[in-house]
C-alpha cells in the first residue's frame, strides 16, 4: 500500500531523518565540537555541536523517534537528555534544512525551478578558490604554469600527439593550480579536440549514478556552450534519467574548477564545446549484486554517451575532475594521519594509478574494494567513466600531490593524467 505524501511528512516528524550532512571535528581551545554544514549548497548555514549530541546523529535515520533517541543517549552517558534539549536541536536541524521534510522539499523545488529558468550556470567559487577578474585570472593561470611546482616551459614529449583524455585535480585551484597545469600543458601543445565531456565528482552526493546539466556555463573568461548534438542525443535516448539531478552541478565546484585552465589553453586559440557530468557511485557496483540497479544505469550512460559521441561524429577529449584519496578525522577516521601513514596512502595512491595507466576500469575498481576502500577515494566513478568511455592504449601519471585540509592533519591527495 502506497504511503500519502501527508503520511510520509508526518513520519518524518515523528522519525526524523538526517539529509546527506558533512561534517568535520573542530578544537576551540581545549574542547573539541563538530561543525556541519550543507555540501549542496541549498542551505548556507552550519551547526557546531558539542561531541556527546553529534553521537545522537546515528540515530536521525528516520527510524527512530526522539523518545527512542533519548534512551540511546541514557543508554551512551548514563543520564537523561532533558527532551526539550533534544527537541530545539531537532527543531534547529529543520530550520537550517538539514533534515528531510517539507521545508527541505519546498526550498529544493523553488531551486530547482531558479536553476532551470536560469540562461546559463553561473560562476560560485571565482573570488574565492580563484581569481575573479578576467585578466587576473589570466595571469594566476599563467603563473601555475611557470611556477616552480608547475611544469614550466620545455616542451612535452608528447607534444603533436592527440589528448583523448586528462585527469585533474578538483580540489582549491589557488592551492592545486600547479598540479591542474601538468595535465593542461599536454593539452596546449596537443592536437586539441573541440569537444570536452567533463566528468565531475558530486560531493554532495546524487539520487542517481549520473547527473548531466544542458546549461551552459560561465566563468569569468566567458561562457563555455555545451554540444547540442551529443546533448539532444542523450536527452532522447534517456529522456529525463540523466537531468534529474541536474541541480547538483549549481553548487559543485569540479567542473567549474577546470574552466579557466581549458578557456586559456584551448579555448584561447579554438571554439570549444563540453557535456557537463557529475557522477558519484561505488567501485562495488562492478561485481555486487546488491547494486545492479546501479551497475545497469551506469551500463546504460555509458553505452548512450559512447552512442551519442559516434553520432555527432565529432572527436572528443574525457576530462575527469577528480581528486584521490581523503585520510584522516575529518573523513571518518579514527585517527589522525602521521608521516608514515601518508607515506603508505601515497604508496598505495601510486600502486593504484598503475590501473588508471593501463586504462584498467576492472581493475581500477576491483583494487579499491580490495582495500575496502580504506582512503575514501572520492573521485573513483569520474575516473571509471574516463576509463570505461575512452578509447586509449596508454596513459602517463605526470605529477602526484597532497594537501593538509585542517588543523588535525586531514589530507587529500590529487595527481595530473593524460591519455594518447
Amino acid at each position: 500500500m502506497e504511503t500519502s505524501m501527508t503520511e510520509q511528512a508526518n513520519n518524518l516528524k515523528s522519525y526524523p531523518a538526517l539529509r546527506n550532512i558533512q561534517y568535520s571535528p573542530i578544537k576551540q581551545g581545549e574542547e573539541h565540537y563538530i561543525v556541519l554544514w550543507d555540501p549542496s549548497g541549498l542551505s548556507a548555514e552550519k551547526l557546531i555541536i558539542p561531541l556527546n549530541l553529534f553521537y545522537l546523529f546515528q540515530f536521525l535515520d528516520g527510524e527512530h523517534s526522539p523518545e527512542q533517541i533519548g534512551v540511546e543517549y541514557l543508554k551512551k552517558y548514563g543520564e537523561f537528555l532533558m527532551p526539550d534539549k533534544l527537541d530545539r536541536l531537532i527543531a534547529d536541524l529543520d530550520e537550517k534544512l538539514f533534515l528531510e521534510g517539507e521545508r527541505y522539499e519546498a526550498v529544493k523545488a523553488q531551486a530547482v525551478k531558479a536553476y532551470r529558468d536560469a540562461p546559463t550556470r553561473k560562476p560560485r567559487f571565482d573570488g574565492k578558490s580563484y581569481e575573479a577578474e578576467p585578466q587576473k585570472l589570466r595571469e594566476q593561470v599563467a603563473g601555475f604554469f611557470s611556477s616552480k611546482e608547475g611544469p614550466g616551459p620545455d616542451p612535452s614529449e608528447h607534444q603533436g600527439k592527440a589528448v583523448k583524455g586528462l585527469v585533474a585535480p578538483n580540489y582549491e585551484v589557488n592551492v592545486a593550480g600547479p598540479i591542474y597545469a601538468w595535465a593542461y600543458k599536454e593539452l596546449r601543445e596537443a592536437e586539441a579536440p573541440d569537444v570536452y565531456i567533463l566528468l565531475g565528482t558530486a560531493h554532495a552526493g546524487l539520487a542517481k549514478p549520473v547527473a548531466v546539466t544542458d546549461k551552459d556555463f560561465e566563468s569569468p573568461l566567458g561562457v563555455v556552450p555545451v554540444n547540442r548534438p551529443i546533448m539532444e542525443h542523450l536527452r532522447s535516448k534517456g529522456g529525463d534519467e540523466w537531468f534529474a539531478d541536474e541541480l547538483r552541478h549549481e553548487t559543485e565546484h569540479s567542473i567549474e574548477f577546470q574552466l579557466p585552465f581549458l578557456q586559456e589553453t584551448v579555448g584561447a586559440r579554438q571554439s570549444i564545446s563540453i557535456i557537463p557530468v557529475l557522477s558519484l557511485f561505488p567501485p562495488g557496483c562492478v561485481i555486487d549484486p546488491a547494486l545492479k540497479d546501479v551497475t545497469d544505469q551506469v551500463e546504460r550512460f555509458v553505452t548512450t554517451l559512447k552512442d551519442a559521441i559516434a553520432a555527432s561524429g565529432q572527436r572528443v577529449c574525457f576530462l575527469a575532475s577528480a581528486n584521490l584519496a581523503h585520510i584522516g578525522l575529518r573523513y571518518g577516521d579514527d585517527k589522525a594521519p602521521t608521516d608514515f601513514s601518508f607515506h603508505r596512502c601515497m604508496q598505495t595512491d601510486l600502486e593504484m594509478l598503475k590501473h588508471v595507466e593501463n586504462v584498467d576500469a576492472q581493475g581500477f575498481a576491483e583494487f579499491l574494494l580490495k582495500e575496502q576502500d580504506r582512503r575514501h577515494v572520492l573521485g573513483f566513478s569520474a575516473i571509471y567513466l574516463l576509463l570505461r568511455l575512452i578509447e586509449a592504449e596508454k596513459g602517463e601519471v605526470l605529477r602526484y600531490d597532497r594537501e593538509i585540509v585542517d588543523q588535525f592533519n586531514s589530507t587529500i591527495t590529487y595527481a595530473s593524467a593524460a591519455f594518447f
